[in-house]
């Protein structure tokens, strides 16, 4: 990403702290918790907020709450505030929520809890992605097109034809966003002419002759050249995706850390849909609050910008995986496997050991450093390469382990950091910084006190 950025002129590596990352799910997180009432929908049938009460039907309230956001996308005001948020005020120390970021390939889901005074907020599950997104739902499309049309002339269609297949999923995408548990009427989707038209040159029959002769009964053509679906059918292209993200959100309602959550945060592009929204509510309304910020696909947006704010607002993280690096130990008998020995200038060394720096799912608090000094080989070597390996595993003796793969090198540039006198065991202390969003690293020669020139490279090793 930040190469991206410095190749796109956002920022450049000369400043490189005028570029902030800032990770999807906190920022949606930060933004739910600055929401006032008036800018969202509570799902839960636990309290009326916009004047919906719980007696009302759950089909009611979302014919309602639809309504409501389309009267808000008018006014997309977005104020940056002090006060937190009234939701905020129902939160005390110590209180847990989740925020569901469902977007078009993968729904990450993150648990935070406050920390009060400042509202500080703690990282207690880090953020998990599956391949649940709204393309499950095109996918489901693509499938039910197999099976009318036959899977060899839709590949087929999609190489000859590639602009009419994105114009089709173009008229899929906003019939997609039409469906709604309480629709009775059909759904048409629009065939592109050229789709007719190749159709009846593949098969050397028409596109309504193989709707009739195919069996799908709840698909039918319509005169205006349309796939008419009935909303079962739509419903139905839903169901795999919705099922896989409620049973990855039961497993986390499984987790100890996970147990009394106050809220739950539905946000991202696939949270506009009436579908999931009812399913999620359905299945986990009883155990907390369930809301839905308006102007819902620009929730991550909005929060990164107040991240970009105040990025000391997140304190405390969950690193992903197991960080550490490569190095040389001295051998000793009887610990290290015969196979690691290596013997250079009558000293005895273990090869490939890895230097643990911090492992899979430990809090880490913001700005927390490790501490790690190195020694060149040569007393004359000017520049020290050490690589940086991650496994997903806490228990990792040998960067030759399964699972231990190379993510990156730390280049130490010791050139003109010495004077006349090179002394005949350097130094070198190396922090790397693991609490933010991106990890960093600094280094200082012992025996000059000078700051060594240091570059993590995550792309190119």
């Amino acid at each position: 990403m930040r190469q991206a950025a410095y190749q796109a002129g956002l920022a450049s590596p000369e400043n490189s702290e005028q570029l902030i990352i800032a990770l999807e799910p906190e920022a949606a997180s930060i933004y739910c918790r600055k929401l006032r009432l008036h800018q969202m929908i509570e799902l839960s049938s636990k309290a009326a907020v916009n004047g919906y009460s719980g007696s009302d039907t759950v089909g009611a309230g979302f014919t309602q709450a639809k309504e409501h956001i389309r009267r808000n996308r008018q006014s997309r005001t977005f104020l940056v505030e002090n006060v937190i948020g009234e939701i905020w005020s129902e939160l005390e120390e110590g209180d847990k929520y989740v925020v569901v970021d469902s977007g078009g390939g993968t729904v990450d889901l993150t648990v935070h809890q406050i920390r009060l005074p400042e509202g500080h907020l703690k990282e207690l599950y880090k953020a998990t992605g599956g391949p649940y997104g709204s393309l499950g739902v095109d996918y489901e499309f693509e499938k039910l097109l197999y099976k009318i049309f036959g899977e060899d002339f839709i590949e087929q269609f999609k190489i000859k034809r590639p602009a009419a297949w994105v114009d089709l999923m173009i008229a899929f995408e906003s019939r997609k966003r039409a469906a709604a548990p309480d629709r009775t009427n059909p759904l048409n989707i629009t065939l592109p002419f050229s789709f007719i038209d190749y159709y009846k040159k593949f098969r050397g029959h028409s596109v309504e002759h193989a709707l009739r002769k195919s069996n799908v009964d709840f698909v039918k053509w319509s005169s205006q050249g349309m796939l008419r679906m009935s909303p079962d059918a739509m419903n139905a292209l839903f169901k795999p995706t919705i099922d896989s993200i409620i049973e990855h959100l039961r497993d986390l309602f499984q987790k100890p850390e996970v147990s009394t959550v106050k809220f739950l945060f539905l946000v991202g592009g696939f949270a506009e849909a009436p579908l999931l929204q009812q399913a999620v509510q359905a299945a986990f309304g009883d155990q907390c609050r369930i809301i839905i910020p308006q102007d819902v696909g620009l929730t991550i947006l909005k929060g990164a910008v107040l991240f970009g704010l105040d990025p000391a607002v997140i304190k405390v993280r969950r690193s992903p995986l197991t960080y550490g690096v490569g190095v040389l130990n001295r051998y000793v008998e009887g610990k290290h496997p015969p196979e690691k020995l290596l013997v250079k200038d009558g000293t005895r060394w273990c090869t490939d050991v890895f230097d643990k720096f911090i492992s899979a799912d430990q809090s880490v608090a913001l700005g927390e450093l490790v501490k790690r000094s190195y020694t060149p080989a040569k007393p004359s070597q000017l520049v020290i390469v050490i690589n940086i390996y991650s496994s997903e595993h806490d228990n990792v003796s040998f960067i030759t382990d399964p699972g231990v793969k190379k993510c990156g090198t730390l280049r130490l540039d010791l050139t003109g950091t010495s004077g006349t006198a090179v002394p005949a065991r350097r130094e070198i202390q190396t922090l790397m910084q693991f609490g933010d969003t991106e990890i960093k690293a600094t280094a200082i020669d012992i025996a000059t006190s000078k700051s060594v020139k240091v570059g993590i490279d995550f792309l190119n090793y």
